[in-house]
């Protein structure tokens, strides 16, 4: 494997063991679901080479909810530093959680199945639970309350945490906007709002779909432990959990979540075992599959697309690779 340095190297399809024929129908397809932004913001790796991209690339934006996904590597970090697991209790970092949230976990917060309300506009301000714990799945705010209790286990603010762990060593550029400081310390956004999300350009955010890929390793540097991404990167939610709304968007999420991650699960069933990914609001993704060694990038501004359609891409791709 190959990392990319000041640029990705560049290589033809063909080189890389993909039918140049069938990745163009791949993108065309992806193109054909996409909004007016199409794949302009689009590109695609496979063993470290870039064999594809667009014009618009460099094209830096808020990312959404694919700021969830930086939300779980740094609780990946933490776990990895010894310092709090997927089971440790929110309630030791949010007094206020104590009492209607006492058995309240790092993991379901980061699968929305806690049950949390919060006061309106104060995510850090506990409310009477939607459900009891763990008999469904909310996909709402709560991601910014664990970005506040990962901030109070780290003491520092998790832009920072991430920038030194990850991305200086990947050379990755991005910025991560925060919400304000409590307690003396700076509390970035999990859940990928505006005005404290994680703002990048689909060239940056390859990296850091390179390095899961990769299975947390940059150029010969364990950054993140292959334990959490095996860990966060699988179905941590069974596809028995129902949607706290029947008829949400978000009805798929059961049986195809980790930790702040999509995964495989039920959606993508062309797609190898391991295939997952960051996704935020309109049509923003980095998919990643491992088995491939391959990353597939696709940002924009333009509209809504519905994360199983991705699943035609997978089929068109497996039946282009030729190693």
């Amino acid at each position: 494997m190959i990392y990319p340095e000041t640029h990705w190297q560049t290589a033809t399809p063909a080189a890389q063991g993909v039918d140049p024929d069938k990745l163009a129908e791949a993108l065309r397809f992806v193109e054909s679901m996409a909004g007016p932004d199409g794949i302009k913001q689009a590109l695609v790796i496979r063993n470290g080479y870039l064999i594809w991209q667009n014009h618009d690339i460099d094209n830096r934006h808020i990312i959404w909810s694919c700021t969830k996904s930086f939300l779980s590597t740094c609780l990946g970090l933490l776990w990895d530093d010894g310092k709090c697991t997927p089971q440790t209790l929110a309630k030791d970092y949010l007094s206020a959680m104590a009492a209607d949230y006492p058995g309240v976990t790092l993991e379901h917060l980061a699968t929305f199945t806690s049950g949390y309300e919060h006061a309106p506009d104060n995510p850090y301000q506990p409310a009477k639970p939607m459900y009891p714990l763990g008999t469904a799945l909310h996909y709402s705010r709560q991601s910014d309350t664990l970005a506040y209790v990962l901030t109070m286990i780290a003491r520092e603010p998790l832009a920072e945490l991430f920038q030194r762990r990850i991305a200086r060593p990947i050379g990755m550029a991005l910025e991560w906007k925060d919400a304000g400081q409590i307690n003396g310390l700076t509390i970035n956004g999990g859940a990928g709002m505006p005005v404290s999300g994680v703002y990048t350009t689909a060239r940056e955010m390859a990296r850091f779909g390179w390095l899961y890929c990769n299975h947390g390793q940059w150029n010969g540097r364990q950054l993140i432990s292959r334990q959490y991404i095996e860990y966060a990167c699988r179905p941590r939610v069974s596809s028995s959990v129902p949607p706290y709304e029947p008829n949400g968007w978000y009805k798929i999420l059961p049986g195809s979540y980790g930790l702040n991650w999509w995964v495989k699960g039920v959606i993508w069933p062309h797609a190898p075992t391991g295939t997952f990914a960051a996704q935020g609001n309109l049509n923003n993704i980095c998919l990643i599959v491992p088995e491939w060694k391959m990353v597939i990038v696709r940002f924009g501004t333009d509209n809504v697309v519905e994360n199983e359609r991705y699943d035609e891409m997978f089929r068109i791709l497996a039946a282009g690779l030729h190693r």
